[in-house]
């Protein structure tokens, strides 16, 4: 497919199929910057386009003495708790690009350097939404001032480990995520670095896990919250993102490039979210 020179062809169908090839490359840009990618629950139910989505929580099986079905004459029913979420949010990211400016750089370096931001933004958005509202609904777990870094995470850690109710008979580590601010990554990267091991590399930025859980440097908490650990799968954010769209705006030289989304974000499972604080 040819170039395309400049924006006054944007309307025509090569205007469009390039469009989409962005759109494409939007979406799996999104994916791979957003940190809380891949934490996200995604066994949701129903149509998005219908303004919401649900997830289901299964009570876990208990076991009866034999017989008791039998003279019950009926198995129990199988419990689940559902959580509705709500596709509530619509943003949009809408510049205008002047024809001067299409002269200037070129159509395809213009949109790639759009839409390369709008990828961005879209994703601190996104990003932004998911560590607010698992800190809101976040357990409590209170740390003794003075604790040292080490012990501090791992009590938060096994707090979760430790997690039994109706739905969960405790956690496996390698089901966790934990998530923390550049201030308490950085302490975690030093505490490290003062361990004579082998297979710590000092001159590395990441650490990838801390006892046996994955672990996450993010600018997108909200201020005041160090850290979060939580189970992947706990907050769920279907996401909606229209097709990027360019027109002329009347009266002018000017194009508008937007891109419209709408998502929503919802914790399934509060009680495997944790955040410490000082007692």
């Amino acid at each position: 497919m040819p170039r395309i020179e400049s924006l006054s062809i944007l309307t025509q169908d090569g205007g469009k199929e390039y469009l989409a090839e962005l759109y494409g490359k939007v979406i799996e840009n999104v994916q791979k910057n957003l940190v809380s990618f891949g934490m996200k629950n995604v066994d949701l139910s129903g149509d998005p386009a219908s303004g919401s989505v649900e997830a289901k929580r299964f009570v876990n099986a208990k076991s009866q003495a034999y017989g008791t079905a039998r003279a019950a004459g009926a198995g129990n029913k199988v419990k689940a708790k559902p959580v509705v979420v709500a596709i509530n949010k619509d943003s949009e990211i809408v510049e205008e690009i002047e024809e001067k400016d299409t002269r200037l750089y070129g159509v395809d370096g213009l949109l790639d350097r759009r839409s390369a931001n709008h990828v961005i933004r879209m994703a601190t958005d996104l990003d932004v939404d998911f560590f607010k509202v698992a800190a809101d609904n976040a357990v409590l777990v209170e740390i003794p001032e003075g604790t040292a870094i080490e012990d501090e995470l791992e009590a938060v850690i096994q707090e979760c480990e430790n997690t039994k109710n109706d739905f969960v008979d405790g956690v496996p580590r390698a089901m966790m995520s934990l998530v923390l601010n550049t201030a308490y990554y950085g302490k975690v990267r030093n505490n490290l670095d003062k361990q004579s091991r082998a297979n710590v590399d000092t001159g590395t930025e990441e650490f990838y896990a801390w006892h046996g859980v994955e672990c996450k440097s993010c600018v997108n908490l909200p201020t005041g919250v160090k850290y979060i650990l939580m189970v992947n799968g706990a907050v769920a954010q279907p996401v909606m993102a229209n097709q990027y769209t360019a027109e002329k705006i009347p009266l002018s030289e000017a194009y508008g490039v937007s891109l419209f989304y709408h998502h929503g974000t919802e914790a399934v499972m509060p009680d495997l979210i944790f955040k410490g604080v000082t007692a």
